[in-house]
């Protein structure tokens, strides 16, 4: 007896196996598929309410075209949400459609107004309507459709009263009704898992002494220097004792020095493991220190989560039933033919003591979480168990729904997605690996305009310290100007590694992405107060950034025309259409280029001949655009981009302003 159909329902992950994600006070708009046979009328309602509460919300759908029906609903706290629909066959309605057609004919409708006052008395009776309510006064003088004594005109307009079509919309039988197969979840994380600029540091490099370990204390004193640039998340790699045994030299040499401090991926040592830290950096009230004075800089401190340890770990001696062993019965070191990693053990996920280790990886998150960190960066999710992340990261979000996980998954894309899906808040992307027009356009378009968005948020890191492209090797000072607008205005969410204000792109050898004497093997003090430093000009990008909300979501990025592969346009609005903006860039680190790019004036409610102004929040200068082609020249050593202010309105008649186009 259930007539009506629900399906397609759009955001939904996998028939509903996993959650899409938003932020506080974003809304999710669901469409749905709702149609029933024969040509009754229909309704629909978006159910909604918070995990935990046994009451549901809901809100009218609205039918659109083609039995495409839609609603929405508004995220206004931390935690999860759930979704259905429910739908039914809207008797009233039906009768009030037919009703209107054949007296719209000239047709005879006093038996239909018989049927449609024992409607109104159905719902009178058997659905009461509280006292006092202004609803009931509207069905009790629905008695006159009755009432052969009046004109059937008039009984008629009382029938398609508007009121009375909502009041006995309110009160319709849904006993009947459809409810979608499903409910849906939404993890609603705050702002930060949208928005933000992260800045990686290692600390043990950030004092005055080359030859030592900086402590905590001297690392705090870069803190002002990272907050003015605009940063909002300072990450940090692993800050824990690091293993002495087979411990790595310069540039990743078999060989170390007495002096060479060891990858801070190799964790673990006599003085402890995932929860110590590291004796040259301090100790943990030191942390607890260093913490509480980025907070006053308005920094928020991520820290790196690598599960994995040194031969040196407690782990190795305490449960060494928690890493695989070979038949010698030697624990396996990491490898990556032709690279071996003797330094570091992977752990054993699947080990007879399995329940154990999850448990105690699970309370390692927890200890830092108490010590004031609430944004983790974790290094390659993707060689653990997606079942141990679903389950870690469930648990812990459901005590510490404000903390926020970042996927170092440089993988393959079905990969990256399935850790998304399991509840990673943001993922590392291939951006560093796009660099021409067509990859950019194309791998943009998948991560902000199909389904990918409703659970994959992209952050942007334009290098790591694995990482420098050949495309900021080559391309000098105009590269990474290049990649760093791109990063900051592609993206909501985007990072830097620290060195690359200052341009460093100096590969440990040709054809590698490594960096000579990189920082993972040695301490690498910086002297940032060059004058050729990116620091100011990365700073007035952040600040645009927070002024513009186009800048802080992805979802409004929209790539426009250009003829000239080398220029990249794209536009980007906030969710009201209040802000919008207009990127260009020289994606050429080498030449200059110009050409024209394509205005769409159309979707932006403008005629195709009008003129408007434009703002270059880089420059400052202002310009007049006519018509919907207009001219633009880039310079690579000069003015790499532009970040244009559309305004909304024609704008006046050039007198004296630049004109372009």
């Amino acid at each position: 007896m259930r007539r009506v159909v629900v399906e397609h329902v759009r955001p939904e992950i996998d028939c509903g196996r996993f959650p899409i994600k938003r932020v506080v006070g974003e809304t999710v708009s669901v469409v749905a598929d709702i149609h029933a046979d024969g040509h009754d009328a229909l309704a629909a309602a978006l159910l909604y309410r918070r995990c935990g509460e046994e009451a549901w919300q809901e809100t009218p759908m609205t039918l659109v075209t083609n039995d495409e029906w839609t609603a929405a609903f508004r995220v206004d706290a931390l935690g999860r949400y759930e979704y259905t629909i429910e739908a039914w066959i809207d008797r009233f309605a039906t009768w009030r459609h037919a009703l209107s057609v054949k007296f719209g004919a000239e047709q005879d409708v006093s038996a239909d107004l018989l049927e449609g006052i024992e409607l109104v008395r159905e719902v009178r009776e058997v659905r009461e309507v509280p006292e006092g309510e202004d609803d009931g006064d509207v069905l009790r003088k629905a008695d006159i459709l009755g009432d052969s004594a009046i004109s059937v005109a008039e009984r008629v307009t009382v029938a398609l009263d508007a009121r009375l079509q909502r009041v006995m919309a309110a009160r319709a039988d849904r006993s009947r009704g459809t409810r979608y197969d499903h409910v849906l979840d939404v993890i609603v994380d705050r702002e930060r898992a949208r928005f933000g600029a992260w800045y990686e540091m290692f600390p043990r490099s950030a004092g005055p002494d080359p030859t030592r370990s900086a402590t905590f204390g001297e690392a705090a004193a870069l803190l002002p220097y990272v907050a003015s640039m605009g940063f909002d998340v300072l990450y940090l790699p692993p800050i824990h004792p690091i293993g002495r045994s087979f411990r790595k030299g310069r540039n990743n040499s078999l060989n170390p020095a007495p002096g060479d401090p060891g990858s801070p991926w190799a964790i673990g040592a006599e003085e402890g493991g995932h929860t110590a830290v590291e004796p040259g950096l301090g100790t943990l009230k030191d942390f607890d220190r260093f913490v509480a004075a980025a907070r006053r800089q308005r920094l928020e401190i991520a820290l790196d989560i690598a599960f994995q340890a040194s031969p040196d770990h407690p782990y190795v001696r305490e449960h060494p039933e928690w890493f695989r062993h070979r038949r010698d019965g030697t624990i396996k070191y990491a490898e990556n033919p032709p690279k071996k990693y003797q330094d570091i053990y992977p752990m054993d996920f699947e080990s007879a003591g399995w329940q154990e280790l999850w448990q105690e990886l699970k309370r390692v998150i927890e200890f830092w979480i108490g010590h004031g960190v609430k944004i983790f960066r974790v290094d390659n999710p993707h060689t653990k168990p997606y079942r141990f992340w679903h389950w870690t990261l469930g648990e812990i979000k459901r005590n510490h729904s404000d903390t926020i996980f970042l996927s170092e998954a440089f993988t393959r894309p079905k990969v990256m997605r399935y850790l998304a899906k399991a509840g990673f808040s943001q993922s590392y992307t291939y951006f560093t690996w796009r660099n021409t027009k067509e990859e950019l356009t194309e791998h943009f378009t998948e991560l902000t305009q199909t389904e990918v968005r409703e659970y994959m948020r992209a952050n942007l890191f334009a290098n790591t310290p694995d990482i420098l492209h050949v495309y900021l090797q080559r391309g000098g000072r105009p590269a990474f100007k290049i990649r760093f607008v791109l990063a900051a205005t592609l993206g909501a969410s985007y990072g830097i590694y620290s060195g690359f204000e200052l341009c460093e792109n100096e590969p440990v050898k040709p054809g590698s992405e490594e960096y000579l004497d990189s920082e993972k093997y040695q301490f690498k003090p910086r002297k940032f107060d060059q004058p050729s430093s990116l620091a100011e000009w990365i700073g007035r990008i952040n600040a645009i950034r927070r002024a513009h909300p186009a800048l802080q979501r992805d979802w409004g990025l929209a790539f426009q025309q250009t003829d000239n592969p080398q220029l990249l346009c794209y536009s980007k609005e906030s969710e009201d259409g209040t802000d919008r903006l207009l990127m260009v860039v020289n994606l050429d680190p080498e030449h200059m280029q110009h050409g024209f790019v394509r205005l769409p004036l159309t979707q932006w409610g403008l005629t195709p001949e009008v003129t408007i102004q434009v703002e270059d929040l880089l420059s400052g200068e202002r310009y007049f655009w006519r018509g919907e082609w207009n001219y633009v020249r880039l310079d690579p050593e000069s003015n790499t981009a532009h970040i244009l202010k559309v305004t909304g309105a024609p704008a006046p008649a050039p007198s004296g302003d630049q004109v372009i186009g």
